[in-house]
C-alpha cells in the first residue's frame, strides 16, 4: 500500500488525456471529461497573460495594504519586493513545468507526474484552499469599493450588516455573494467569452492603477517614509508572507494549460509577462500609497486607495473613478480565481481523486457546469461569513506550498526525464529552483501561528477524503483491479 501512495502518472498520459494537438499519442489513451469531451483550446497569448495579470493585480493592491502596512510600516515596499523575488524565482519554474506538461491542474498535475499520487492530492487540496479562499477574500473587499462608489456618486451606502461578514462589522456580505453569482454565470457560458471579458477588464485595471500612481505622486511626502522600518525586519517578513497570496495569478496561468493555443510557447511567455507587469504595478502603487499617507492611517481603512486619492486632491471625482475601476478589477480577479479552482477540480475528477461529476463537461459550452456551481456556492458561503484577515493568510500558505512543489518538481523532472520536450528551461538550474523553495519556506515560517491550525484541519479532512475515497477510485488503481478480477 505504501508504494501505491506514491505512484506517478506518466507525462504522456497527462498530455494525451488533455486532447492536445501536440501530444505524443501513439498508443496513449485519449480521455477527456466524460463522453470524451475535451476542454477547448481557444486562449491566445494576450488573453492568457490577462488571466495571469487579472488574477494577480488587485488582490494585493486594492485592499491588502490596509492589513500589510500596519505590520511593516513604509517598509511594506520591501515586503512586496521579497514577495516579488519569491514569485519571480517560482515563475521561472512554473514556466518550465507548464511548457513540459501543458495540461489543466497546474501544480497538482505537476506533482502527480513527479512526486506521486498522495503528494499530488495534498497539493490539490492546497490549490483548492488557495483558489477558494482567495476568491472569497477578494469578494469580501468588493463591497468596500462598491460602497465607496455609492457614497461618492449617490450619497448612500449599503447597510453595514449586509455588506460585511461576521467579525468584520456585519452579519452577511451580500455584495460578495452577488459578485460570485455573476462570475459563475459568465464562466458557465464558456471560457472564450470569459477570457475576452477578463482581457477588457485587465486593460481597465492597468489604466486605473496608472492613474492612481500619477495622481498619488502629487501628494508624495518623504516624511511619510520615516521611520522606514518602525516594526523591524520581523514586520517586513510578516507582511511579505501575508501579501504573497496576491501572486496567485502565476499559478492561474498554468491551470489553463488545456485551453491554450500552442501551449509549449504560450504558457511560459504568459507567465513571465504577467510577473513583469504585476511587479512593476505593485511596487509603483505601494511606494505611492505609503508616500501619500502616514502609515498609521492604513489600519482598518476601507477602499484605502480611493480614499488616498480623495485626500490628495481634495475632490471626489478621482476617488469615484478609482472606485469604479476597482469594482471592475475585483470582478476580473474573482472571475479568474474561480476559473482556476474549477480546473483543479476538473483535473482531480478526471483522475478519480474526486467523483467523476467534477470532470463532466457541457457538450454546448465545453465547460464543467456542475463543478462551477459547486465552487460558486462554496466561495459564496466563505465570502459571506468569514473575516478577511483569516482568508488571506490561509491563501498565502496554500500558495507557498504549491509553489514549493513546482520548484521541487522541476529538479525531479530534469533528472527523471531529461529528454522531455520543453518550450522553456529555468536559467541558472539548479540554483534557481533551490532558491525558490528557500524563499517559500521563509515566508511560510513568517505566517501567523493560527494559520497553521486552520491549515492542519484542512489537511486532516483531505486525508479522510483521500484514504476513504480517492485511493480506491484513482484511475491508476484500475489496471490492478481489472487484473485481479480477470485472475
Amino acid at each position: 500500500m505504501g508504494t501505491d501512495l506514491f505512484r506517478k502518472k506518466p507525462v504522456s498520459t497527462l498530455i494525451a488525456e488533455s486532447g492536445a494537438a501536440d501530444a505524443p499519442p501513439p498508443g496513449a489513451p485519449e480521455e477527456g471529461g466524460r463522453s470524451g469531451i475535451h476542454l477547448k483550446r481557444s486562449i491566445g497569448l494576450w488573453q492568457l497573460s490577462s488571466i495571469g495579470i487579472g488574477a494577480t493585480v488587485g488582490t494585493g493592491i486594492f485592499f491588502v495594504l490596509s492589513s500589510a502596512v500596519p505590520e511593516a510600516g513604509p517598509a511594506v515596499v520591501l515586503s512586496f519586493l521579497i514577495a516579488a523575488v519569491t514569485a519571480g524565482l517560482t515563475a521561472l519554474c512554473y514556466a518550465e513545468m507548464a511548457s513540459a506538461i501543458p495540461v489543466s491542474g497546474s501544480s497538482y498535475s505537476y506533482a502527480y507526474a513527479t512526486l506521486g499520487e498522495v503528494v499530488a492530492f495534498g497539493v490539490g487540496v492546497c490549490l483548492l484552499l488557495e483558489y477558494g479562499v482567495s476568491a472569497s477574500a477578494i469578494a469580501v473587499s468588493w463591497g468596500e469599493y462598491l460602497n465607496k462608489f455609492f457614497d461618492l456618486a449617490f450619497g448612500f451606502t449599503i447597510p453595514e450588516w449586509m455588506a460585511a461578514p461576521p467579525g468584520g462589522g456585519g452579519f452577511f456580505n451580500l455584495p460578495a455573494v452577488i459578485l460570485v453569482a455573476m462570475v459563475v454565470f459568465l464562466l458557465i457560458r464558456g471560457v472564450s467569452e470569459s477570457a475576452k471579458v477578463n482581457a477588457t477588464m485587465v486593460a481597465i485595471k492597468i489604466a486605473i492603477l496608472v492613474l492612481f500612481i500619477a495622481i498619488g505622486l502629487t501628494g508624495f511626502q518623504s516624511g511619510n517614509l520615516t521611520p522606514f522600518m518602525p516594526l523591524g525586519i520581523a514586520g517586513v517578513g510578516t507582511a511579505a508572507s501575508s501579501i504573497f497570496f496576491s501572486f496567485i495569478g502565476l499559478d492561474a496561468v498554468s491551470t489553463a494549460g488545456e485551453e491554450v493555443k500552442n501551449p509549449r510557447r504560450t504558457l511560459p511567455l504568459a507567465i513571465i509577462i504577467s510577473l513583469v507587469v504585476v511587479t512593476l504595478l505593485y511596487i509603483g502603487v505601494a511606494v505611492t500609497a505609503v508616500g501619500a499617507q502616514p502609515w498609521q492611517q492604513f489600519e482598518g481603512q476601507e477602499a484605502g486607495l480611493a480614499q488616498i486619492l480623495q485626500d490628495v486632491t481634495g475632490q471626489t471625482w478621482p476617488a469615484m473613478m478609482f472606485a469604479v475601476g476597482a469594482v471592475i478589477s475585483i470582478f476580473s480577479i474573482t472571475l479568474v480565481v474561480i476559473y482556476g479552482q474549477t480546473r483543479i477540480l476538473y483535473s482531480m475528477g478526471r483522475d478519480g481523486m474526486l467523483p467523476k461529476k467534477f470532470a463532466e463537461l457541457s457538450p454546448r459550452s465545453g465547460t464543467p457546469v456542475w463543478n462551477t456551481l459547486v465552487v460558486g456556492a462554496a466561495v459564496s458561503v466563505l465570502a459571506a461569513f468569514v473575516p478577511l484577515d483569516i482568508l488571506t493568510d490561509l491563501t498565502s500558505l496554500g500558495t507557498l506550498v504549491a509553489f514549493s512543489v513546482v520548484s521541487v518538481g522541476v529538479i525531479i523532472l530534469r533528472r527523471t526525464q531529461p529528454d522531455l520536450p520543453r518550450g522553456f528551461k529555468v536559467p541558472g538550474y539548479p540554483v534557481v529552483p533551490v532558491l525558490s523553495v528557500g524563499f517559500c519556506v521563509y515566508l511560510i515560517v513568517e505566517l501567523h501561528p493560527l494559520t497553521y491550525l486552520f491549515f492542519g484541519i484542512a489537511l486532516a479532512l483531505a486525508a479522510v477524503v483521500y484514504f476513504g475515497y480517492s485511493v480506491k477510485h484513482s484511475k491508476l488503481n484500475r489496471p490492478a483491479e481489472e487484473l485481479t478480477e480477470a485472475g
